[in-house]
């Protein structure tokens, strides 16, 4: 019989869970305070700059009328998220690596 009370469905998932990453080799890695801070000032830099791109392309986009124009900026304000997010991404990976940068 089980010690304490009954185990709730979710932590039965966890277990099986954390069984199948244990028998597929995947190690957890334990994220420290510091990591979190670092990963929590890239993600908020990464979301001011997607703003600043947001209010830019608006504005751009209220001052043209010719469609061409408009698909053009809108095609390079999605590549500018699109490399914002990447970059993002990139540094968070970093991070979570140990590396510092």
């Amino acid at each position: 019989m089980t010690e304490g009370p009954p185990k709730t469905a979710y932590e039965l998932a966890m277990e099986r869970l954390k069984k199948k990453d244990a028998e597929a080799g995947v190690e957890a890695r334990i994220v420290t305070d510091e990591q979190k801070a670092a990963i929590a000032e890239a993600r908020n830099f990464c979301a001011a700059k997607i703003a600043e791109q947001e209010v830019l392309f608006q504005s751009k986009l209220r001052a043209t009328q010719d469609p061409a124009e408009r698909d053009a900026l809108a095609e390079m304000f999605r590549r500018d998220r699109e490399r914002f997010i990447s970059d993002r991404d990139r540094k968070i990976e970093k991070i979570r690596n140990g590396a510092a940068s």
